[in-house]
């Protein structure tokens, strides 16, 4: 059985923390908010903007694939603290279906936490579905505090 973990950011730190140290994640084109952290997961929302669809009227991969980095990131961080130098080291994603032009949900879960490395989940869906769209899994090297 997984041990539970305890969060060491709340949602509307993580928030601010993303904010102040990455500025430019936040634009006209998209915008990423923390809209819950519990336990071993976080939920971001990305907020759709007519500029993340690809022909075919469907969220571009590449939106999706920032979704479920951020929302990885999100989630080692809430767990260990606010460390800049968090970094991604792999990210596999699975395109499942085709989400239309609406707000998308990640949910990063991590399912190890060591003292090096991160390993998680994350599940992306449309608000407002229940399936998803896709679905990632990826480890995050962590700094020594």
């Amino acid at each position: 059985m997984t041990e539970p973990l305890i969060a060491r950011m709340t949602a509307e730190e993580l928030g601010r923390f993303l904010e102040d140290h990455f500025p430019g994640m936040n634009s006209r084109e998209s915008r990423f908010t923390v809209e819950a952290v519990n336990g071993r997961s976080v939920r971001l929302r990305m907020s759709y903007h007519d500029r993340m669809l690809r022909p075919g009227g469907t969220i571009s991969g590449p939106a999706m694939f920032a979704l479920a980095d951020i929302s990885m990131y999100a989630a080692v961080l809430a767990l260990v603290g606010p460390r800049l130098l968090a970094v991604t080291t792999s990210l596999n994603i699975n395109f499942l279906r085709k989400p239309g032009p609406a707000d998308m949900l990640g949910e990063a879960t991590i399912l190890k936490l060591g003292k090096r490395l991160a390993v998680g989940e994350i599940g992306l869906r449309s608000v407002g579905e229940d399936e998803l769209v896709a679905h990632a899994t990826a480890t995050y090297a962590i700094p020594a505090e």
